[in-house]
């Protein structure tokens, strides 16, 4: 058989995490180099039983760079013969942007809403922390093994951990979307222990969306459009009652002429004084009980006043027909029967 001068390994596949050394045609002798790249890792093994595991580097195979292997078939200064041996090259880079997935709803149970159908997506990363670990617990005996034969597996595990992180959080329903950074993190770190055991580390975890039913969406919009209808309620209930007099006016007659004036008169000061402005009539307004009112202070106007009493502002009114001197209060002229 032929002997080995030089052993290394050149990834040709960007998903082959395992990849086991064809030996089966050569041994390995006494000097025998062994290169592991940046990013890979080597196992020996002997006999099936895990041996000498190698990191990044440049090796000259002999007793001292083999320990186990040495103690294993008991070689006492030097290889007594070129040996057989399974080795297996492991790709520990980072493997990234893997999509995972609720395949079915996970249900949720909600303080306000009860019972809820979830689902939700995103993508995760993840490395091979321990070579040794994932040839034992995952690998085994193949000659090689890729990340599509254990993102299925890992995909399950992730979405069980987010079932137990949104259950633990306590979040609202209507509110995980807004908790998206803190269930990741909880998520990245209930599975830190499971994927140790499997010789991996999951790098990263994102969830991208998280969507209900459309009906308990609607819900929920529904909750929020009342919740702006509770807040502002009088002041929807002025608008209501403009869109109605304006209605009333387009209609001919009697009625639709008296709601018309009675829009110009009285309804532009009703709404402002529902969004908090101030409505002025000629230098003032009528308050409640049928007083006059100065526009510009508020205060009451003694019947024919000229002049507010507390601020001084001119409160003088004029017959639009005939230019006679009007009290604050008039609603005819007295001159001319004019209606004001």
């Amino acid at each position: 058989m032929a002997l080995f001068d030089i052993i290394q390994w050149t990834e040709q596949s960007a998903d082959e995490i395992l990849h086991k050394y064809n030996t089966d045609k050569s041994v390995v002798k006494w000097g025998t180099k062994l290169t592991v790249r940046e990013g890979q890792a080597c196992i020996f093994c002997d006999k099936g039983r895990i041996a000498d595991v190698f990191g990044p580097g440049m090796y000259t195979l002999n007793t001292d760079t083999l320990p186990i292997l040495t103690a294993l078939v008991h070689w006492a200064y030097a290889f007594e013969s070129p040996f057989k041996s399974d080795i297996y090259f492991v790709s520990c880079r980072q493997f990234v942007k893997y999509k995972w997935g609720t395949a079915t709803p996970i249900i949720i149970r909600d303080a306000k809403l009860g019972a809820v159908r979830v689902r939700a997506y995103g993508t995760y990363s993840f490395k091979v922390n321990d070579a040794a670990q994932l040839l034992q617990e995952l690998a085994g005996a193949r000659h090689s093994f890729t990340t599509q034969e254990v993102v299925d597996y890992m995909r399950s595990l992730l979405v069980m951990g987010l079932s137990d992180a949104i259950g633990a959080s306590r979040i609202g329903i209507a509110d995980l979307s807004a908790n998206i950074l803190q269930l990741s993190s909880a998520v990245n770190l209930s599975m830190m222990e499971r994927f140790r055991k499997l010789g991996l580390e999951l790098s990263s975890f994102n969830i991208e969306s998280i969507s209900l039913p459309p009906e308990v969406e609607k819900a929920i919009d529904e909750n929020a459009r009342l919740g702006l209808l509770r807040d502002n309620a009088d002041l929807y209930a002025r608008i209501a009652r403009a869109d109605a007099m304006v209605e009333a006016a387009k209609n001919a007659g009697m009625a639709g002429s008296v709601v018309g004036a009675g829009i110009g008169l009285g309804l532009g000061a009703d709404i402002a004084k529902g969004l908090g402005g101030t409505a002025k009539d000629g230098g003032s307004q009528t308050g409640q009980g049928g007083n006059a009112k100065c526009a510009a202070c508020g205060a009451e106007i003694p019947a024919n006043a000229k002049f507010c009493p507390e601020c001084g502002s001119s409160i003088r009114r004029v017959c639009p027909q005939c230019g006679r001197e009007l009290s604050p209060t008039a609603k005819f002229c007295p001159e001319c029967g004019q209606k004001l």
